[in-house]
């Protein structure tokens, strides 16, 4: 049975714009592989002889891996689990309601979601280090005399690349697609001459030679696939960007200029180690020395994209776990007018600085930041392979028998290329699963915490015909202007509005009563923004405003959109009110008292509501009151 259409993204420009645009963001990280996968096949500490059986196994596996975890896996099944064109963790979550689970089968498929998001914000970390030492490294090759000054020129490029994120990614973004066909084409051709000289390179196609690799060396060759895996490890960003720009650009790109360029390259390698033996670095041995310092300015360009494209998603993944109620609220910064994708959040933007510059200077190689790359990628990949085989079953209704054996072939590789990172945890396999453990840490305990506020606020809630009843039968004062109440619960009059009219004993002639709901979708259109608007009388409205997780909130633009409803306001003459919690931590159980010392800590330091919901400062009162926790 076919999956149900789930909707997508109008993408604008021509098949061919967007190809090319999916070439450069989507591929930014698979592409750069290149540089230091068969590099780490063949490292020394593998004890890998360098001869024809070896070689033909090797990029037997580099083939395999490459066609059943990208093409079958990704391009042909995950990509149709989207959630109205959006992809990633949060798209899977979305498909299966997950965010609002409450039995423990689905409590574990949003846990492990929210761990698979939070690995995933690790390679974000990760890719920027190794790409771009990885890429620097070349100058090396070249003359030692470069080697002092690779470790500074790739903290230089990172810093750089961080500091220029508030400019906004359009000018960037603009180079994407011709800088990354510029870099496919050169590995291409940097590899064709030593294909010619061995041919039988061509071997590797066939599958058996993966097989007797792994049959001849056992556990060796088991291991062997923690490097392996370095040739996928774009497949869960490809996923996670399909918004962008759609399956079939993706699927064009892929088909038509990735894959063959990373073939021909990784054969050319193959080539060369069947030509000459064991060399330092098989990627930048393929030329020589005059086009040693070209090939490092377009690899290091390449590595850029790469990590442009991490760290673009990671500023998209942040917005989304805010929305969804995962994370606490940040500044977001739109920096374009037209695309509302391109956003700056700067409090993700530093951290991810400040943690790639520390990568650096602790690993200081590109060949030991190989060791925390694998685990990163494989622990996602496995996730998202748990998550489609229940998107198929509960979302497209598929039988057990396919979705199983669909799931079973996809976990025997995830999990196969996830054990043999699991050796490389004390060489830096440890760094992407303390990452991973401290963002889930942080989400799932917001999440909680939020719970539990929820419930407290939904206790002091007074049903709103009760209290209209009392204005009713109390009449107090009116003055003159609108006031306007966030509230979580629209069936009731929030706290802040009780506390308000409890001490100040008066009321505006119009009060607005405005709920945010966030859907899981990635977008609401603009038409649908009022989802409903509701007069309960007394000068009292029920305003329930409807956006995406991928949107921020814009109370000035809901009020505007109201008028066409018959809720005019002044904005001179509107004033917000707003809550202003102050935690009390008590003995009462929910959460454990360091989650509770966390949630306070988080809340203190998370955005305003009024900057977050995008409220003029000056219109803003607020009103605090104590909470137990």
């Amino acid at each position: 049975m076919k999956p149900k259409a789930e909707g997508g993204h109008q993408h604008g420009g021509s098949l061919a714009t967007l190809s090319l645009g999916a070439l450069g963001v989507v591929y930014g990280d698979i592409g750069t592989s290149p540089l230091y996968a068969m590099r780490e096949c063949f490292a020394e500490e593998h004890g890998m002889e360098v001869n024809a059986e070896n070689v033909l196994g090797i990029l037997s596996l580099f083939v395999w891996s490459l066609t059943l975890v990208i093409v079958l896996k990704y391009l042909t099944f995950v990509l149709r689990a989207d959630n109205k064109g959006e992809g990633g963790t949060f798209a899977l979550l979305a498909l299966l309601d997950a965010n609002k689970a409450k039995k423990r089968g689905a409590l574990v498929l949003l846990f492990l979601g929210l761990y698979g998001a939070s690995l995933l914000s690790g390679e974000g970390i990760i890719t920027p280090a190794i790409s771009v030492l990885g890429a620097v490294e070349g100058l090396k090759e070249a003359t030692t005399a470069f080697e002092p000054f690779i470790l500074p020129i790739s903290l230089a490029i990172i810093i750089g690349l961080f500091a220029v994120q508030r400019r906004g990614t359009g000018g960037i973004g603009a180079i994407f697609g011709p800088a990354m066909l510029i870099w496919f084409g050169s590995i291409s051709a940097a590899a064709i001459p030593w294909i010619i000289k061995r041919p039988d390179v061509f071997g590797a196609l066939n599958p058996l030679h993966a097989v007797h690799f792994m049959q001849h060396h056992g556990l060796r060759g088991f291991l062997v696939l923690g490097s392996v895996v370095l040739c996928i490890t774009g497949g869960e960003a490809l996923y996670a960007d399909m918004g962008h720009f759609g399956k079939a650009p993706i699927r064009i790109a892929w088909y038509c200029v990735v894959f063959p360029a990373l073939l021909v390259n990784y054969f050319g390698q193959g080539a060369l180690l069947l030509s000459q033996g064991r060399v330092a670095n098989p990627f930048f041995s393929l030329v020589g020395p005059t086009l040693k310092y070209p090939l490092v300015i377009i690899a290091t360009m390449a590595a850029i994209i790469a990590s442009q494209a991490l760290i673009s998603g990671s500023f998209s993944l942040a917005r989304a776990a805010v929305q969804l109620g995962f994370s606490p609220r940040m500044k977001i910064v739109h920096t374009s007018g037209e695309a509302e994708g391109q956003i700056y959040v700067p409090e993700v933007n530093w951290a991810l600085m400040i943690a790639c510059v520390a990568l650096v200077l602790y690993f200081g190689e590109s060949s030991k930041l190989a060791a925390a790359y694998g685990i990163a990628v494989t622990g996602t990949m496995a996730i998202t392979s748990v998550l489609f085989f229940s998107v198929a079953r509960k979302r497209w209704k598929w039988g057990i028998l396919p979705a199983g054996a669909l799931v079973v072939l996809f976990l025997s590789v995830d999990l196969s290329f996830f054990s043999a990172n699991l050796v490389k945890l004390r060489a830096g396999g440890w760094v992407p699963l303390a990452i991973g453990s401290v963002v889930f840490t942080v989400m799932t305990t917001w999440r909680r915490g939020r719970q539990l506020l929820g419930q407290s606020f939904f206790a002091q809630t007074l049903p709103i015909d009760m209290f209209l009843k009392d204005i009713e039968d109390t009449k107090p004062a009116r003055v003159k202007g609108t006031a306007v109440f966030m509230t979580s619960n629209p069936e009731g009059a929030p706290p802040v509005l009780l506390h308000h009219f409890r001490h100040n004993k008066v009321l505006h002639e119009k009060v607005v009563l405005l709920s945010i709901a966030t859907h899981d979708v990635p977008e609401v259109p603009n038409a649908e923004r009022l989802e409903a608007v509701k007069e309960l009388g007394h000068g009292f409205y029920q305003v329930t405003a409807s956006y995406g997780f991928m949107q921020v909130p814009n109370v000035l633009e809901v009020l505007a959109r109201c008028e066409s409803e018959g809720i005019a306001t002044k904005a001179a003459e509107t004033s917000f009110y707003l809550g202003r919690e102050t935690l009390v931590l008590t003995k009462k159980k929910g959460l454990a008292m360091w989650r509770k010392l966390l949630f306070t800590f988080l809340s203190r330091n998370a955005r305003p509501a009024n900057a977050f919901f995008q409220i003029p400062p000056n219109r803003v009162v607020e009103l605090g009151t104590q909470i137990e926790l």
